[in-house]
């Protein structure tokens, strides 16, 4: 393993002045510099990570909060944790990854404790109760999602409202006039958290300025849940030719219920998903989608956390535009619903 006494003496200065070019701590002159960080980058040189915390007092750890909730599809939430993690070691930082349901309380134990420098916090709440805590930590964080009041947060997420109207309006251009979207289940929309509710708000809106019907329902996971909740829908609403799934585990459940009630997709029925792109390609047939970047979203955040930590201004919110991918679930809606509802 190099060390710094094997970068002094390839670049004929002083232990103590390779340490002080790495470190920043003392004026260097800009060849001396200029020498030191030529030997680092010949010898490949990486600063021990414990004595680089130790020097600037940070502990080089990320927190993840993730509190398991009811209604929330793990495997979707792993998807933005193995992002962060991913995107946190490109910048030789390690991740905690937090799951317990603490609220305030817990925010205020990590940031207590020194374990971690910096905090990106998911799963918001339009009213989160941890929102006013964030705003008076003495440490930065990042929220994967935004709540109504983002003032002085820093938060990033999808533009959800934005989805869920590019979806009804990929279905109306195909003539559909009667909508649905099978939502989440319904303790995340009794929780106000903010993606499910940003994609009815989307859907809703969109629906309104087209013209046509949206109904809109919470879905549990179970099939026999899958099951009701669509005889039901249909039922209370025959003319229904386009449907809006945002809730992953029910897709493939969902396809199953409607050959079973005799509706075939696309042909008596389109279907659009808001989900990864693995989900969306793995179906019979492959889902017109939305495509959720999980990884992007994980990327930009830890990107923006490290910048604050390092103290660089970062933009408050950035939500990224939603892309819309046709494939062989969504096409023109049948002769007999292409009338104005």
């Amino acid at each position: 393993m190099v060390t710094i006494a094997d970068v002094a003496r390839h670049a004929g200065v002083a232990a103590s002045t390779v340490s002080y070019v790495l470190s920043g701590k003392r004026s260097i002159s800009s060849d001396t510099r200029d020498r030191v960080q030529r030997s680092v980058r010949a010898l490949g040189y990486r600063p021990n990570a414990s004595a680089r915390a130790l020097a600037s007092q940070r502990s080089n750890v990320l927190a993840l909060v993730i509190p398991l909730r009811t209604g929330m599809h793990v495997p979707v939430m792993m998807q933005f944790a193995t992002a962060v993690v991913t995107a946190a070691r490109r910048f030789d930082h390690d991740v905690l990854l937090l799951t317990a349901d603490e609220g305030p309380e817990g925010l205020e134990r990590v940031a207590q404790s020194s374990l971690v420098d910096a905090l990106v916090v998911m799963d918001v709440e339009l009213h989160d109760e941890r929102v006013p805590v964030l705003r008076e930590l003495p440490m930065p964080s990042v929220l994967i999602g935004y709540p109504a009041d983002a003032d002085g947060l820093t938060c990033i997420d999808l533009d959800f409202v934005a989805a869920g109207a590019h979806c009804v309006d990929r279905l109306a251009d195909l003539g559909h006039r009667s909508l649905a979207l099978l939502g989440t289940p319904s303790a995340v929309y009794e929780r106000q958290t903010g993606f499910a509710q940003r994609t009815l708000t989307g859907f809703a809106e969109a629906a309104e300025r087209r013209g046509i019907l949206g109904v809109e329902t919470p879905c549990e996971h179970t099939f026999d849940a899958i099951l009701g909740t669509v005889e039901q829908l249909l039922d209370d609403h025959p003319d229904i030719t386009g449907l809006v799934v945002q809730n992953e585990p029910i897709i493939g459940p969902l396809l199953d219920v409607l050959r079973r009630l005799g509706r075939r997709v696309p042909e008596d029925m389109s279907l659009m998903a808001i989900c990864a792109d693995d989900v969306a390609e793995r179906q019979v047939p492959q889902l017109s989608s939305v495509t959720i970047p999980a990884e992007r979203i994980g990327e930009q955040a830890v990107e923006s956390l490290i910048a604050k930590l390092e103290g660089s201004a970062v933009p408050e919110l950035t939500l990224l535009p939603p892309k819309v991918i046709a494939r062989a679930s969504t096409c023109e809606a049948p002769h007999g619903d292409r009338t104005t509802a």
